[in-house]
């Protein structure tokens, strides 16, 4: 099984962040130019939130406010839901699906090290397995 650590050397370590006092036009704008669905929310180089492309859709686009006029902290996701690096990939699926989240920051130290997606832990879990009925196959076929 595969570790959040282990996840974070494929991958990398960056981390895409913005202020809370930022406005979330400016949020979804990087969020559209990284190509990516969610930011951490930091204030004085602390972690205290998460935002994403649902927290927009749903408390901005739908409660009728503004992008250019809303500020990062009112829409932003706080006691965010964290990875640890020894966490395994299948532990963390688990955490996503019972939270129903999609994005899980990773703290080291309470310091944020990275950000795994559901789309990172598929794609681990699915290599996994690719791993694992390869090797079957050549035992078999000896």
């Amino acid at each position: 099984m595969n570790t959040v650590a282990q996840l974070l050397e494929s991958k990398g370590h960056t981390v895409h962040s913005i202020d809370a006092d930022d406005s979330v036009l400016n949020a979804i704008k990087q969020m559209s130019t990284l190509g990516i669905g969610a930011l951490v929310v930091m204030e004085n180089g602390v972690m205290v939130g998460i935002i994403s492309e649902r927290d927009y859709a749903r408390k901005v686009i739908l409660d009728g406010k503004s992008s250019r006029e809303t500020q990062v902290r009112e829409i932003m996701t706080g006691n965010t839901v964290c990875a640890r690096l020894n966490q395994t990939v299948e532990e963390c699926m688990a955490v996503i699906t019972e939270k129903r989240v999609r994005h899980l920051p990773v703290l080291d130290n309470n310091k944020v090290v990275g950000m795994i997606s559901i789309g990172d832990l598929v794609k681990s879990i699915i290599a996994e397995q690719q791993f694992i009925i390869e090797q079957l196959e050549h035992y078999i076929s000896g």
